[in-house]
């Protein structure tokens, strides 16, 4: 770990907090900034001509950094807004066909998605939502059991949100080709902190974000399509950005790109784009198995802190199974993170599980120390921020 703290210092925020809540938005790179005033100042003196000089073009840049992360074949990946929008569009490849109708989801997929999925039912579908344990963890023989000849779709949760829970995806992928399913692999809360390669999963769509553990802001949702897929099938939720000749305005254009591109859809959000260049690069110099290694020694660090104070934690004992955050429940849990929040010790609650801190490659281990004694700080006194 002392090896990734020359790291620090490309972040800025890690100056004045102890940073830990990556898996929910990633410390901002400070060329991030610089990015961001080159498009800027791009807009300013090239105006409409930088569509054709980058910017029609920079979801395959971005497309390309992201495949060498997660193990894509080139022009595999597209980008989008969010991955509710990404998983629509992968989803908008599939129909109910006859008793083949049922999508299957888990009751720990972020909620946005589950919301989607329970939209498909307007159109035919069917949906079964596999219950948790009481440790909050959804085993994958679990979701497998579920998956039958009337299944048409799988949307697993790689890395379950609230407990950090690492789904194994090889027994339902598995299974769910085996009765002809089609599988959506959710990796926000993997890609970048455990490594993935969705060409040896075999995935039929994978979906992330740049968000969180790739440091790249909002708006920087991105989907793998395997080759297979994109050869056999086109979205419904589709747009000109797809067509190989958008600037033809031809309403009956039937052309589709053959690469990434043509699982997107309307005019991209540039300024986004711009914001996730430097964190992809930054990952990329790193390297995700030294990022693995530096989570699985940190986490394991809040683990013997958390027996040491007696709380409670969802979190996997097991490091095969726990990503990289640590859900923390003490009394007053919601106060005493804002409490953190308020004292620079950034975290976020999550009702539930508690506190969930989650600390990245950039972080040191004296914060781990750092961050448990001010929380144990804070249950003891009940000092709490005021509006806490």
């Amino acid at each position: 770990m002392d090896d990734l703290t020359r790291w620090r210092d490309e972040f800025p925020i890690l100056s004045r907090t102890v940073y830990m809540i990556s898996n929910s938005l990633g410390a901002m790179p400070r060329a991030a900034a610089q990015s961001l005033a080159e498009y800027a100042d791009t807009w300013a003196t090239r105006g409409v001509r930088a569509w054709e000089e980058r910017w029609w073009e920079m979801a395959g840049e971005l497309g390309a950094r992201i495949e060498a992360i997660i193990g894509a074949p080139a022009g595999s990946v597209s980008m989008h807004e969010n991955v509710t929008t990404a998983e629509a569009v992968a989803l908008s490849c599939i129909r109910p066909d006859g008793p083949r109708r049922r999508i299957v989801c888990t009751a720990m997929d972020f909620p946005s998605a589950v919301y989607l999925y329970k939209g498909q039912r307007d159109l035919g579908f069917d949906l079964d939502i596999v219950p948790a344990l009481e440790d909050l963890s959804v085993p994958a023989d679990r979701i497998a059991a579920a998956i039958d000849e009337r299944t048409a779709a799988v949307c697993l949760s790689h890395v379950l949100f609230r407990s950090s829970y690492i789904v194994d995806p090889k027994p339902v992928i598995e299974k769910a080709h085996a009765v002809g399913a089609v599988i959506v692999l959710d990796g926000y809360q993997s890609a970048g902190i455990i490594p993935v390669d969705v060409t040896a999963l075999g995935v039929d769509f994978f979906v992330g974000g740049c968000l969180k553990w790739l440091c790249g802001g909002p708006g920087n949702a991105f989907l793998y399509t395997a080759p297979w897929v994109k050869a056999k099938t086109h979205p419904r939720l589709t747009g000109w950005l797809s067509r190989t000749d958008p600037f033809a305005f031809d309403i009956d254009a039937a052309g589709v790109r053959d690469d990434g591109m043509a699982m997107m859809n309307g005019t991209p959000a540039i300024p986004a784009y711009y914001a996730a260049l430097p964190g992809l690069e930054i990952i990329r110099q790193v390297g995700v198995d030294r990022i693995r290694a530096a989570s699985r020694a940190m986490t394991r660090r809040l683990l013997d802190l958390v027996d040491e104070h007696g709380y409670r934690s969802v979190a996997s004992r097991d490091p095969e199974r726990l990503a990289g955050t640590v859900a923390v429940d003490v009394p007053e849990a919601a106060r005493v993170a804002k409490t953190l929040n308020a004292r620079d010790f950034v975290v976020d609650y999550r009702p539930g599980v508690g506190i969930r801190l989650s600390p990245h490659f950039y972080n040191a281990m004296d914060e781990i120390d750092a961050m448990m004694g001010e929380v144990d700080r804070i249950v003891r006194t009940k000092a709490y921020a005021p509006g806490a």
